[in-house]
């Protein structure tokens, strides 16, 4: 299994510097990987340095909290696609989907992401870890009749990531679509188990560590 064409190397945060960006972009080309995923003032860069080179570039929108409204998302996600991304992480308002009587607001706010971004790849941030299951299962059906190409766990800044249960009843509520695990994915094993439950993507910023077959402990969660 080649690990590397299954990460989205991801640096993200408050404070990412050109050097931080560079440095990913490097490593990306270096391993392989499928993305670089990088703020959206960071686009534009990602996009010049991986110039002539596989891998494409993602970013986030209504990151990482999700309230923005649904016009701010779309400007976002047209800028993005504007500066060069050719894949957009979208951050679900979880109050839409924790208040039953929204869902039809949640589907209009992806639908309305994804008309933006065209034929440029969507994934839906549900941000697992305030959810229940029902929930997930609620927010993956709306993600497909919207017409997403993903769903995701998590940002990576809530209080759990990813985890197996998790990513298990993703697949099986949405087998059409794709599933990228995201948060706190630091090491090979790991990895592997995740894409053998079905997560088409892996979302991490330890993918060297990841594909080098090294145990990252640093205190980082995405």
């Amino acid at each position: 299994m080649e690990l590397n064409k299954y990460i989205d190397h991801t640096k993200l945060g408050f404070y990412v510097s050109k050097k931080d960006i560079t440095k990913l972009c490097e490593e990306a080309v270096r391993y392989g990987f499928k993305s670089v995923c990088v703020n959206p003032i960071y686009v534009k860069l990602a996009k010049k340095l991986l110039l002539g080179s596989k891998v494409l570039v993602c970013t986030v929108i209504g990151f990482p909290h999700g309230t923005h409204t649904t016009k701010v998302k779309v400007f976002e996600a047209k800028d993005a696609i504007k500066n060069g991304a050719d894949e957009i992480d979208m951050v679900i308002n979880v109050d839409f989907l924790k208040e039953k009587r929204s869902n039809s607001k949640l589907l209009k706010e992806i639908s309305s992401v994804k008309k933006a971004v065209g034929n440029h790849t969507l994934k839906v941030i549900l941000e697992t870890s305030v959810l229940t299951d029902s929930e997930i299962v609620r927010g993956c059906l709306i993600s497909s009749a919207a017409k997403a190409d993903f769903v995701k766990t998590s940002t990576g800044f809530g209080s759990v990531g990813a985890t197996k249960e998790v990513v298990r009843l993703m697949v099986a509520t949405v087998p059409q679509m794709q599933v990228k695990a995201s948060g706190g994915i630091r090491n090979t094993a790991d990895a592997h188990e995740y894409i053998k439950l079905g997560a088409t993507r892996i979302g991490t910023s330890n993918g060297v560590a990841i594909v080098e077959g090294e145990e990252n402990n640093a205190n980082t969660t995405y």
